[in-house]
């Protein structure tokens, strides 16, 4: 099944999930390699990667948000506390703005460094902004800070998915695996 019903998620809803939990993982990887090996070809080709996974973790992320839109979500499955839909969808929409500006920041400091830059070797990414130390020093900081914003709340994330199958016994888990079960 291809598209999400009112009782679970479609394949393509699945595939952007995953695809895109296992490049933020990738990314968080590449991202502190590159900012800790000292000068070297190697610290230039982790940023490569690191800089060219962003920029196709941004356009994964309009294109599962089209998708969202396009497509009817899963009825939640709370049965609980009456601001848990409300907190639940919150983090969801702050977990999407987060895959949004951790590139976009990503992409400023890219320009405000005036470092020349081709995705993945194919090519070339223009400059948003001009060249400016001030604006790559703030675009540094916000990216950090935003990194911990995003890990904090795929914690949460984790934890609520886990908390809905092991205490809940609900289906909020297993509708979202792979290969996962309408019910338990």
């Amino acid at each position: 099944m291809l598209r999400n019903t009112g009782e679970s998620w479609g394949s393509v809803s699945k595939t952007f999930h995953w695809l895109m939990a296992l490049l933020i993982i990738v990314q968080c990887v590449l991202g502190w390699l590159a900012v800790t090996y000292p000068l070297s070809p190697a610290k230039l080709e982790l940023f490569l990667w690191h800089k060219s996974l962003g920029i196709l973790l941004l356009g994964l992320v309009v294109l599962r948000l089209v998708w969202r839109i396009a497509t009817p979500v899963p009825t939640p499955l709370f049965g609980g506390q009456r601001w848990e839909p409300a907190a639940a969808s919150a983090t969801h929409w702050l977990l999407y703005l987060l895959m949004i500006a951790l590139p976009l920041s990503g992409w400023v400091i890219n320009s405000a460094a005036n470092m020349p830059f081709s995705v993945f070797r194919l090519f070339p990414l223009p400059h948003i902004v001009t060249p400016d130390r001030e604006l790559r020093a703030l675009a540094e900081t916000l990216h950090l800070a935003l990194f911990w914003l995003l890990a904090g709340l795929l914690i949460l994330h984790i934890g609520a998915a886990l908390r809905h199958h092991f205490v809940r016994c609900n289906a909020v888990l297993t509708r979202m695996l792979p290969m996962g079960r309408k019910k338990l």
